[in-house]
């Protein structure tokens, strides 16, 4: 967040947080369109891929259900739920086949307990309050010139900050995992199934780059507002 119009802020975070962001939305967008318009080799909703997957790697205890909205597909680990659009669940599309895939092996590891997702999961508590508590701290800091403030906002907001970094390789790991799985199941019988999910799976995970960017923008930022008051 700006400090009063602070101009370092738009040159610093801002306006490359804007592109950055950008760009990454219209990327997974319109490989969204694409491959949610080509039919999957195998024929099947994003539902039926589900239930093939979940047979295929013994993920029994998952379920599925439909949600509104567009894109809003994830996994829910306190229900072992997988939530799909309705697009994504009715539509025998690539993008619904990349889509589900990618949310059950988001499933895979935490019946694995991988430590990637435990890492990050240790971290969820505190992101519920570390951005707002961060920026009230160099607020504070700023305004009665505090520099042990600042110094305890920028903290704060580091942890921000390693919880996106650990975000990239967990989702990163999901869509490899994603992939491994419609081959195990046997859904990859067109050329276009692995490259659309591919594609798919690609441009979904630049938006998971784009916000470690703009948090690590912000973060250089409440650093240069250290280093000036010191």
């Amino acid at each position: 967040m700006p400090f009063f119009i602070d101009m370092n802020y738009v040159l610093i975070v801002m306006i490359p947080s804007l592109i950055i962001s950008g760009l990454a939305q219209m990327w997974v967008r319109s490989a969204f369109r694409k491959w949610s318009e080509t039919r999957n080799g195998a024929g099947m909703s994003g539902v039926e891929v589900g239930e093939r997957i979940r047979r295929a790697a013994g993920l029994n205890a998952v379920s599925f259900e439909s949600v509104a909205g567009t894109m809003t597909d994830h996994f829910d680990p306190q229900g072992n739920i997988v939530r799909m659009s309705q697009d994504v669940a009715t539509r025998p599309s690539v993008a619904s086949m990349a889509i589900v895939a990618h949310e059950l092996g988001h499933a895979q590891q935490y019946q694995e307990s991988s430590p990637l997702i435990a890492m990050r999961s240790f971290l969820v508590p505190a992101m519920r309050f570390s951005p707002m508590v961060s920026y009230a701290l160099i607020l504070m800091g700023v305004l009665f010139n505090a520099t042990g403030l600042i110094t305890l906002g920028v903290v704060f907001f580091a942890v921000v900050v390693l919880f996106m970094l650990l975000t990239l390789p967990v989702e990163f790991d999901a869509s490899r995992r994603g992939l491994k799985l419609l081959e195990q199941a046997n859904l990859l019988t067109a050329p276009q199934d692995g490259q659309g999910s591919r594609q798919m799976l690609t441009a979904a995970a630049m938006t998971y780059v784009a916000a470690f960017v703009s948090s690590l923008l912000t973060l250089l930022y409440y650093i240069s507002i250290l280093q000036n008051r010191n």
